[in-house]
């Protein structure tokens, strides 16, 4: 669900949303979103002093129950 929602929403963000992708990973300390973008798209998800990015992770720790979610933006090249 999480994946999702904040696939949801940076497709809305970004002039390329068919480059982005959302894959989800287990960690020690728990749950993380690797957010893949077109690079000239990197700007708009992390936004001026990285309020859009820091939005989005609000977001998703309310979509999460109030437990936090680690998000990592990359750009496609990046594999």
């Amino acid at each position: 669900m999480l994946e999702e929602a904040l696939n949801h929403l940076v497709r809305g963000i970004v002039d390329n949303p068919d480059d982005v992708s959302v894959s989800e990973r287990s960690q020690r300390r728990g749950q993380c979103l690797d957010v893949r973008v077109h690079p000239d798209d990197m700007g708009r998800v992390i936004g001026r002093a990285g309020r859009t990015a820091s939005s989005l992770r609000t977001v998703m720790t309310a979509l999460n129950h109030g437990r936090g979610v680690r998000i990592d933006f990359l750009d496609v090249a990046e594999r």
